[in-house]
């Protein structure tokens, strides 16, 4: 099937002047002598952790269910898109239009489903297929460059530690490098703890933080993959945790300023009970 089948959008122009208009709002931004200073000093390699904030800005939006933030979170992150695409064009590498037209022939070659005569019978077989088909991409992509492909090809280095331990974990597990249940994973667990708590008694005074790290890093490998066993997203999971804490911490805060004073003026075990009592409080 041809990646360039017709794709019906019920009369939208391929380009909307909207679009078209932030092209050219970027493009003077970037004009070396009429632009911004701030906009024109920018390469790839500065405005990426900007990409990468608004991201997680517009997850936050989605996370608090303001509608409001999450249509202007996506403008800023459009603008990432096309600030990179403006950048990529002044060199001669590639332009957004290109880049629209690129991700448009993806979808449609990685959904033969929907714009070929393929049957998926349903969302999982779905998932299943889209990473067939993205192996078969690697596969290609390793030959051309003539070198071996690996299933951990193209696992972004840059992604969240969290979300490529579980993108790690989810490779490996196709090829059956797997465990068999959460349990046998929680085992590995108290095994790492165990190994933990060894390095901290041959160390009275740890000195090989290497060590330690290496320990520590091997527990939240294990802890992410006991979240896929149990089909939890991890990043999620700790968002979860995180807010948890803060809200029981904003408590305690609350609970303790009531009576005049401040945590810092606490024994632990005076804050241990305000954080017992918090937590009855938060639920």
């Amino acid at each position: 099937m041809s990646c360039r089948t017709p794709v019906h959008t019920d009369s939208v122009p391929v380009m909307s002047e909207n679009f078209d208009r932030l092209v050219a709002v970027m493009a003077r931004l970037r004009d070396p002598n009429d632009g911004c200073p701030w906009d024109v000093e920018q390469d790839f390699r500065s405005i990426a952790p900007c990409t990468i904030e608004e991201a997680y800005e517009v997850a936050d939006a989605i996370e608090r269910g303001d509608m409001g933030d999450l249509k202007s979170e996506l403008g800023d992150l459009l603008l990432q898109i096309v600030f990179h695409a403006r950048m990529a064009q002044e060199v001669g590498d590639f332009n957004i239009e290109q880049v629209v037209e690129g991700i448009t022939e993806k979808m449609i070659r990685r959904h033969p489903h929907v714009f070929g005569d393929k049957m998926i019978r349903d969302a999982d077989a779905q998932i299943a297929a889209w990473e067939d088909q993205k192996s078969e991409e690697r596969a290609a992509r390793a030959q051309a460059e003539n070198r071996r492909a690996s299933v951990l090809d193209d696992v972004a280095i840059g992604l969240p530690a969290l979300t490529r331990a579980l993108k790690l974990q989810k490779r490996v597990a196709r090829v059956g490098f797997d465990w068999a249940n959460a349990q046998q994973v929680i085992d590995k667990l108290r095994e790492g703890i165990a190994e933990l708590e060894q390095e901290l008694a041959a160390h009275a005074k740890p000195a090989d933080r290497t060590c330690l790290s290496d320990e520590v890093g091997d527990l939240l490998f294990t802890c992410v993959n006991i979240a896929r066993q149990l089909d939890i997203d991890p990043e999620a999971a700790l968002r979860g945790g995180n807010a948890k804490f803060e809200s029981r911490f904003r408590q305690l805060e609350n609970d303790i300023a009531a009576t005049g004073t401040v945590p810092q003026d606490l024994s632990l075990g005076a804050l241990e009970a305000a954080w017992q009592v918090a937590k009855q409080k938060t639920g």
